[in-house]
């Protein structure tokens, strides 16, 4: 049992970079993690220790976040982007301006495309773990994938020539 609970904490900094992708405040992502370890650790004894244990993590989360959306928007309460802190990361002014660029272009991707690449590109899961963690079938992974990255590119696409301008 201790060891499950040890197991589950080594996961929560990885958690809370998912959560933070998926709501897009600090606040929320906090308490989005909370409400998965909450449950987690209530329902321990359904891991099948088998499986991964941060894919059955980034499930839970995942479900979570869907339950809290659908609440929030009965709420037609709105997130304020500005409020999302810059990452820390040593790196020259450019890089960081690239990294805001990327943080706003994930954040207008809708949650399904934003949670697909967060957990391929920014956790590392492979195609099959992300698509158990978000209890889809690869091919609607890779779908997803492939609309996310394609909205991403034109986005960057677009920017692009309006630098060139000014350059």
């Amino acid at each position: 049992m201790q060891e499950t609970k040890w197991l589950i904490a080594r996961e929560i900094p990885r958690l809370r970079r998912y959560a933070l992708a998926l709501t897009r405040d600090p606040a929320a992502a906090d308490d989005l993690v909370q409400d998965t370890l909450e449950r987690a650790i209530r329902k321990r004894h359904l891991w099948k220790r088998r499986g991964s244990l941060r894919g059955w993590l980034y499930r839970i989360l995942y479900h979570v976040f869907l339950n809290q959306s659908a609440r929030r928007r009965r709420r037609a309460r709105e997130v304020d982007l500005d409020a999302v802190p810059e990452p820390v990361a040593p790196g020259s002014a450019e890089s960081g301006l690239v990294r805001r660029d990327i943080v706003s272009a994930m954040h207008d991707l809708p949650a399904e495309q934003r949670a697909a690449i967060a957990l391929t590109a920014v956790e590392g899961l492979s195609y099959d773990e992300a698509a158990a963690a978000l209890d889809i079938p690869v091919g609607t992974l890779r779908s997803r994938l492939s609309r996310g990255r394609e909205r991403l590119r034109k986005t960057f696409d677009a920017a692009e020539p309006q630098l060139r301008q000014v350059k």
